[in-house]
């Protein structure tokens, strides 16, 4: 004899009600949240506090900052800083 389709549906969520009974909490809900806070407040406090900046260039000169950001290790953002602060540095 088959099953209702409502007697199947609730036949499904119990046995799902009792994997997720039995299961243990994920560890940023248990002892482990104390720790996985500090971990997120650490990453933040050492990433570099970055500021978007928008400015009009011409396509020739931005199509020349791509073609060397390419190259670069930190690619674009890390050739403007670099072309930013030797610019500073040499008028001041």
């Amino acid at each position: 004899m088959s099953m209702k389709r409502t007697d199947l549906e609730k036949k499904l969520a119990k046995k799902l009600d009792g994997r997720l009974k039995s299961s243990l909490p994920p560890q940023r809900f248990a002892q482990g949240a104390a720790a996985a806070a500090q971990d997120t407040k650490a990453k933040k406090e050492a990433a570099p506090k970055l500021v978007p900046l928008a400015c009009r260039l011409p396509a020739d000169l931005v199509a020349r900052l791509r073609e060397r950001a390419v190259a670069h290790e930190g690619g674009i953002h890390g050739l403007m800083t670099e072309a930013a602060e030797a610019w500073l540095a040499k008028k001041a």
